[in-house]
């Protein structure tokens, strides 16, 4: 379970990301709320997450799929640049993050 934790932590990692956009400046109290609520689940998760998984291997995958995450979600929402050298690296990240996945030496039981 602790890779679903993980997992989720780093979604919402994303969701609180690109919120604050969405806040402007903490300007919005909706939008602001609802970043704030994502920044603590993301981190409690990430916490259980940790209490199984290598901390190292946690904080790496966590950042990593936020800042995946981010990047994508970016050129897609506000139009960043999706340059072909951007996505090469960003497909990096993807491969270091399953890479951290495949050789943490932590498994989920069944």
């Amino acid at each position: 379970m602790a890779w679903v934790y993980l997992f989720i932590a780093g979604l919402l990692e994303v969701c609180w990301s690109i919120g604050l956009k969405y806040t402007e400046g903490f300007t919005r109290p909706i939008p602001s709320i609802l970043t704030a609520v994502a920044i603590i689940a993301s981190m409690v998760l990430l916490g259980i997450a940790a209490k199984t998984l290598p901390i190292g291997t946690a904080y790496a995958v966590w950042v990593g799929i936020g800042a995946l995450g981010a990047a994508v979600l970016g050129m897609v929402l506000f139009h960043e640049p999706a340059t072909p050298l951007r996505i090469f690296f960003l497909s990096l990240l993807l491969v270091a993050i399953v890479g951290l996945k495949a050789t943490s030496g932590v498994e989920d039981a069944p």
